[in-house]
């Protein structure tokens, strides 16, 4: 594929919804364009406003938080294995307000105590924290929300 041809083609990609360096470079390799044209054809994408690594790192934290649920730790997680700058991701994840953010942990954690079957106490409450806890949430915010929940069910 020629490189203006490559361009044009990552332009309309890129147009369809936000899209960060890796996902383009992926895509021009599966386009099998040359390796060495992938520098000049991210520069002039990132020139034309197709990619901003800011505008992609809020989209994705708050698309994941919102629909899928995710905590900071793996939304963050997840932007570092698509390479985004770590600072754009630092100030995409500060865009979630605090109150929003332990409002959705604290109805997961609730919904999920609903579905156990489970008598021990302990073994509730460990199930929980696994739980938010594979969710990419904060230990710090985690262990006094389930203690809340567990003891509520206690009294």
């Amino acid at each position: 594929m020629k490189p203006g041809e490559a361009l044009s083609r990552a332009a309309a990609y890129c147009s369809r919804q936000e899209r960060c360096v890796d996902d383009v470079i992926r895509k021009l390799e599966a386009w099998d364009v040359d390796p060495e044209k992938f520098g000049s054809i991210i520069e002039q994408l990132k020139r034309e406003n197709f990619i901003d690594e800011m505008r992609y790192a809020a989209f994705y934290v708050r698309d994941k938080f919102r629909f899928n649920g995710w905590g900071k730790i793996k939304t963050a997680w997840a932007l570092k294995q698509k390479k985004v700058d770590p600072v754009a991701v630092g100030k995409a994840l500060e865009t979630i307000d605090a109150g929003e953010y332990r409002e959705k942990l604290e109805k997961m954690i609730r919904n999920k105590k609903a579905q156990l079957k489970e008598d021990d106490s302990f073994k509730a409450k460990a199930k929980l924290i696994r739980f938010a806890q594979s969710k990419g949430f904060e230990t710090d915010l985690i262990y006094p929300l389930v203690e809340k929940i567990i003891s509520e069910r206690n009294e």
